[in-house]
């Protein structure tokens, strides 16, 4: 299928839906760095730089993005889905209806299902657009971190696809229904430093190389996780350091968006 992305950021929802066979064919995105790591890989692809300015892109048959989080996160000062830049949604929720795609993916944080989830649903609602949702953390897929998030599944309520989206999520855990995100021993320590305790790094799998596909081992599961360079965060001399870091830490995982591509294929 072909795919419009906003909120685009360094390309997550981008990457995760290129790897499940569908085809890019417009970004959006204000920020100039993350434009730089657009640009460099998907060099033939337009990107808008406003989504507010953003009229008329070609049709496409799945809307994808990540609205700004910062008004609706539980680390910002709660001004909800019509603050300043949360309130972006409403540009989203416009294209939405405009373009009248297949399949509209929304993601955010987990505290949009109580600063402005019903708004998400109602706004949807209005434009003839049925929803499916859930939380889904990153160690789900194999990553040894959580990174809880939320994820929305949209389609015209009159052509009901939920037979495909609600195929068994394999071995996919849900965060509320399993203790053992919470406990893996190798899962990153929020509260002490670095992992809670060190796998045995000789069982580690080999490095991929820069262009390597992740390797599966089973629905939803990756092995080769890219981890940070052991480096502070204000360390000199690296290019770029901090608009990476602002980059990786808005970016949303593209293994999950890979696995949502998959069910909507």
């Amino acid at each position: 299928m072909r795919i419009g992305g906003l909120f685009s950021g360094i390309g997550g929802w981008e990457l995760g839906l290129a790897r499940a066979g569908h085809t890019i064919v417009w970004m959006c995105e204000s920020d100039p760095y993350c434009r730089r790591v657009l640009a460099r890989h998907w060099p033939d692809v337009p990107c808008y730089p406003d989504v507010r300015e953003l009229h008329g892109p070609p049709p496409v048959d799945v809307v994808c993005g990540g609205f700004p989080c910062q008004d609706i996160s539980l680390a910002g000062r709660g001004a909800g889905i019509d603050g300043a830049r949360s309130g972006l949604w409403a540009e989203f929720a416009r294209l939405i209806g405009e373009l009248r795609p297949r399949y509209a993916l929304v993601e955010n944080v987990p505290a949009l299902l109580t600063r402005g989830g019903v708004r998400v649903l109602a706004d949807l609602a209005a434009l003839g657009y049925d929803a499916e949702w859930d939380c889904l953390p990153a160690s789900a897929f194999g990553a040894p971190h959580r990174r809880d998030r939320f994820w929305l599944v949209a389609y015209p309520d009159d052509d009901r696809r939920r037979e495909g989206l609600r195929q068994p999520a394999g071995n996919v855990e849900r965060s509320r229904q399993t203790d053992t995100i919470r406990r893996r021993p190798d899962m990153a320590d929020p509260v002490g430093l670095g992992r809670a305790r060190r796998p045995d790094e000789s069982a580690r799998p080999a490095r991929p190389g820069p262009h390597a596909e992740p390797e599966r081992t089973g629905l939803g599961r990756w092995r080769q996780w890219e981890s940070e360079p052991d480096v502070g965060r204000m360390a000199h001399g690296i290019p770029a350091r901090m608009d990476r870091l602002r980059g990786l830490g808005n970016a949303l995982v593209p293994q999950i968006a890979q696995w949502i591509g998959e069910r909507l294929t």
